[in-house]
């Protein structure tokens, strides 16, 4: 339909919540390539875990509601590789000990060129794998905590190696869950989004994730039917309205599940699960982000519906 001004405004290409991951190019900022998305989507949209434009690689984007899973999404583990070149010559069995005396808990201060607070932190490197070594190029593969700066990582090793080094290029590769293999360009988003518009959304459905699919790492609440409406609205759970659980502590983020393993939202888990039992009193969940949409379930309860939930079969698997 026109605008007042008169400019034709298209209907959303896509409306639900949902994910996809980006291969992001060389180039542009995380900001710009999320914009990208969201003007061929139609829709509201955020990023998880910013890559500096001159990074390529896996680049979450968050669709609809699901940018409230950005604070989970941010805590991410990732993986990298990285082309470091290094200042002086440096024998390979001691780029190789140089690896793993970086690998374990190490001190990072975020670059002058950071937009955070250059504040000293501690982030853990799981692992550093030496791809190849040419002349002064090394490639290497890095697993690492959320928020760990690899241009840092670079500049410290060569300090270490005595010869100095500095990041030449960086490719991120995997982000919790989701690896480069999972990831689509942004050609290959648009011409799936041109392809919706003449009412074939298939190749588009297949490049979006669930929202349940994004948080696979999260103990699971299943939760009564009855109790489903209220936490929609904001209640916390109780352990009246919980069914079971897996193990969780106290302030950990936990994932709110149907009988019907239908995805409800995220919560923040009150108490440990030792310290509950379902179908007890006493709030366990304050909900964080809902995701299903009000009115799935029906409000209030009595014993009609009591009768008629005991009669529900559960969903298998």
């Amino acid at each position: 339909m026109p605008t007042p001004e008169g400019d034709r405004v298209d209907p959303p290409v896509w409306t639900g919540s949902g994910m996809i991951v980006i291969d992001k190019p060389r180039g542009p900022s995380s900001h710009q390539v999320t914009a990208w998305v969201g003007t061929m989507l139609g829709c509201h949209v955020g990023h998880s875990g910013t890559l500096d434009p001159r990074v390529s690689g896996v680049l979450l984007v968050m669709l609809g509601n699901a940018v409230r899973l950005a604070p989970h999404l941010l805590r991410h583990d990732k993986e990298y590789v990285c082309l470091m070149r290094l200042h002086g010559d440096v024998p390979k069995e001691r780029l190789e000990e140089m690896a793993g005396e970086f690998t374990g808990k190490i001190y990072q201060r975020p670059p002058r060129k950071s937009a955070v607070k250059r504040s000293l932190r501690i982030r853990s490197i799981h692992r550093i794998g030496i791809l190849s070594h040419e002349s002064r190029l090394v490639l290497f593969r890095v697993h690492c905590d959320a928020g760990t700066y690899i241009r840092s990582l670079c500049h410290h090793m060569g300090l270490a190696l005595g010869v100095g080094a500095h990041m030449q290029e960086l490719r991120r590769i995997r982000s919790g869950p989701f690896d480069e293999t999972r990831s689509w360009t942004l050609s290959a988003l648009s011409d799936a989004c041109l392809r919706a518009v003449m009412g074939d959304a298939a190749a588009l459905r297949s490049m979006i994730v669930s929202v349940d699919a994004a948080v696979p790492d999260l103990p699971n609440v299943i939760i009564h039917d009855r109790a489903i409406d209220a936490v929609c609205h904001g209640a916390k759970l109780a352990g009246v309205g919980v069914i079971s659980s897996d193990p969780f502590k106290k302030d950990d983020s936990v994932a709110l599940v149907s009988r019907r393993r239908e995805f409800v939202g995220l919560g923040r888990a009150l108490v440990s699960s030792s310290d509950f039992s379902p179908g007890k009193p006493g709030f366990v969940v304050a909900p964080v982000a809902v995701f299903l949409k009000l009115g799935t379930y029906p409000r209030g309860w009595g014993k009609k519906a009591e009768k008629k939930e005991k009669t529900r079969p559960l969903q298998k698997g």
